[in-house]
């Protein structure tokens, strides 16, 4: 988060700039870096950090964003999956001759993440596939609504996770958000607030359900596939 960024260059003095990469591309995409000093007077020079993403593209790489479903290419500003060649692209995963051919197309990777670049050619990173929901023909990320929760409830994201986004099939729209939480949330004053900041109708969860806790993998990270249980068996 940029609140904790500038934390840490407030507390060290040092700033933190974010970047991109995959053990796949071994491993660095993008990166911001400081700014660079004008070698005259008035020169112009050309942006090198933008808050919010996780830089340009470093030399001999290039990329594209596609359409997850059809694979056509998008233009700027359109968020799609993130393909990537250049000369740092592995070959592929030892023993696993179908996983690789699922991600290496004709030179190219799928990297499962979906982002967009800007006019000035900074990379921003939606979030995986996975956590995205095709609400009504438009791709609703979960991670950012999650975000827009934790801040109208004026909740803090360090710690041990309180809510999760997750989605069950919708007749009407295609898919509809569940939001899980560990602390009671009125469901009509969660929607004023999300209202009141601007967040829009497909974006806001149609059901909360209570649960205990949040499922995690003994790796510590989101157990996807049993958030999206609880909340098929919740919107029973």
């Amino acid at each position: 988060p940029r609140t904790l960024a500038d934390a840490f260059a407030e507390r060290f003095g040092k700033p933190v700039f974010e970047g991109y990469g995959l053990t796949e591309t071994s491993p660095v995409v993008s990166v911001n870096l400081p700014e660079p000093e004008p070698k005259h007077p008035g020169e112009a020079v050309q942006p090198s950090q933008r808050p919010g993403s996780v830089g340009k593209m470093a030399p001999g790489i290039a990329a594209e964003i596609r359409d997850p479903e059809s694979g056509e290419k998008l233009s700027l500003h359109e968020t799609g999956m993130l393909w990537l060649r250049g000369p740092n692209i592995f070959e592929g995963y030892l023993h696993d001759p179908a996983r690789t051919a699922e991600v290496l197309q004709g030179g190219w990777l799928k990297t499962g993440d979906l982002g967009r670049f800007d006019e000035d050619g900074f990379l921003f990173i939606e979030g995986r596939l996975s956590r995205f929901s095709k609400i009504g023909g438009e791709m609703v990320p979960h991670e950012t609504v999650e975000q827009k929760i934790l801040l109208a409830l004026e909740l803090g994201n360090e710690g041990e996770r309180t809510i999760v986004v997750t989605s069950i099939v919708d007749a009407q729209k295609g898919e509809a958000l569940v939001l899980l939480s560990t602390i009671e949330i009125d469901q009509a004053t969660l929607r004023t607030q999300l209202h009141d900041g601007g967040v829009p109708n497909l974006w806001i969860p149609k059901i909360i359900l209570r649960v205990e806790q949040i499922p995690v993998l003994a790796t510590g990270k989101l157990d996807l596939r049993g958030c999206s249980e609880i909340a098929a068996k919740g919107a029973e």
